[in-house]
């Protein structure tokens, strides 16, 4: 609605992860990089990581649209994770496009080991890609595995492409993945942007949706500093952050984002809550109270210890233990 206001074409922090608007930083490219690389030169196993909104899945469909321009790529792409060992292997023929149903696991697993060979035979490459893979079970984690050993003496027949939450690095740090964790042949991390890199991603993006570049800036440098300090650099959050704040400029027929309207988004939204950092205060302050109280019964305990002296009768708390207590 806001788009003949600012004379866009589209809109340009749209929340929808579309390639058209992949704006690349250097940790993004270098871990479409590896994803790609690892499928074309058959790597075996590529594992990405990445915070909430760091734009894991965005990253993906630009690896799917690179994949699709090869025609000797095949790929089965996996959301949900949340299946059974048996379930896992239907969804993953079914998206190669082999029939599935009323197959047990023996018989599912004997069709994708021989569709493999059959494109291994004719040099195809295989891709199986899965998102969202920090909910996978151990028990999925492990079927996974052992499809990773459909290989001849030279290749892999099955290029797996693992992308998930940091909760996935802490799964396949496990001692019952430590298997699955040596055959990883690629890893790359996403992080958040820092402060330049926040201004090039917005400007960017507004370059895309057709922002004359020649006209006062729709942000200016101060509105990108308070964007960048209430989205922390997390790109789902520079758009949900921006694309609140154009529909306020528009309801208030600015044709500039103030500071203000940055501030007054970030509020709705409930960004200028308590950080993590500061949650991390927390936490050290209790620890240091748990510290304390701890000290006061291992004192109090080694009173009770010590026998009465013949004299007295009622137990005589030790100056250190009152003072603890005070």
């Amino acid at each position: 609605m806001y788009k003949k206001f600012f004379k866009l074409t589209r809109n340009p922090f749209d929340l929808t992860p579309d390639p058209t608007c992949f704006v690349p930083t250097k940790r993004h490219n270098e871990a479409l990089a590896a994803l790609y690389h690892g499928v074309r030169r058959h790597k075996g196993f590529v594992v990405v990581t990445g915070e909430v909104g760091t734009g894991k899945t965005l990253l993906l469909r630009c690896l799917l649209r690179l994949l699709k321009e090869s025609k000797e790529i095949a790929y089965a792409y996996l959301f949900n994770s949340r299946l059974t060992p048996t379930e896992f292997l239907q969804y993953i023929l079914s998206d190669f496009g082999l029939p599935a149903s009323g197959k047990n696991k023996s018989e599912l697993l004997l069709d994708l080991g021989q569709f493999l060979i059959s494109r291994g035979a004719k040099k195809q490459t295989t891709v199986l890609i899965i998102d969202e893979a920090h909910h996978l079970s151990a028990e999925i984690l492990e079927e996974v595995r052992l499809l990773s050993n459909l290989e001849t003496t030279d290749d892999k027949l099955l290029q797996i492409l693992l992308v998930g939450q940091p909760e996935l690095d802490q799964k396949l740090d496990s001692v019952g993945l430590r298997q699955l964790k040596q055959r990883i042949a690629l890893r790359a991390h996403l992080g958040a942007l820092d402060a330049e890199e926040t201004k090039g991603y917005i400007q960017q993006r507004l370059q895309i949706a057709g922002a004359d570049a020649e006209t006062s800036p729709l942000f200016p440098s101060t509105t990108i500093e308070k964007v960048f300090r209430h989205s922390r650099g997390i790109p789902r959050l520079i758009n949900t952050i921006c694309e609140n704040a154009l529909i306020t400029a528009y309801a208030r027929q600015q044709h500039s984002v103030t500071p203000g309207i940055i501030e007054d988004v970030a509020k709705e939204f409930r960004l200028d809550v308590v950080t993590s950092s500061g949650m991390d205060k927390i936490a050290d302050q209790d620890d240091l109270d748990v510290q304390r109280v701890i000290g006061v019964l291992l004192d109090l305990f080694a009173t009770l210890r010590r026998p009465l002296p013949a004299d007295q009768t009622e137990l005589s708390i030790p100056a250190a233990v009152r003072n603890r207590q005070a």
